[in-house]
């Protein structure tokens, strides 16, 4: 039996864990919601997700933040971090980060699903 996927997922707001926790599980994927920076820094380890889903506006530390953090430390240097926002992107700046792509909010749950799965290297069919 294949091991599911799992994804970490840092969003302060708790509708939007919900509805992509929703979307995700339903899907096939194990996921884990962080509600902070800080928080997702100090459990990383128990889960080693496959995925980080990183929002990038949040109080206290922002995305970007959040992102140099993981990318300091070596167990969580290659880990693919994809940025799911609100905030419109400003040129490079998404890429210039480190992460692997990014995901625009308000989305559909399938295009989601459709771009963990991609993100993931999993095959996507249409």
């Amino acid at each position: 039996m294949e091991q599911r996927k799992r994804i970490l997922y840092i969003e302060d707001d708790t509708d939007l864990q919900w509805l992509v926790s929703h979307v995700l599980e339903s899907a096939g994927f194990e996921v884990r919601v962080c509600s902070s920076g800080a928080e997702a820094l100090l459990g990383i380890g128990e889960l080693s997700p496959d995925l980080v889903l990183l929002d990038v506006m949040m109080p206290g530390m922002d995305g970007f933040r959040v992102l140099r953090e993981l990318r300091a430390r070596p167990e969580c240097a290659a880990l693919p971090v994809v940025f799911i926002t609100a905030r419109s992107p400003h040129g490079d700046e998404y890429q210039r980060s480190g992460a692997q792509g990014l995901i625009v909010k308000p989305f559909e749950p399938s295009a989601l699903v459709q771009q963990v799965r991609a993100y993931l290297g999993e095959l996507v069919t249409v």
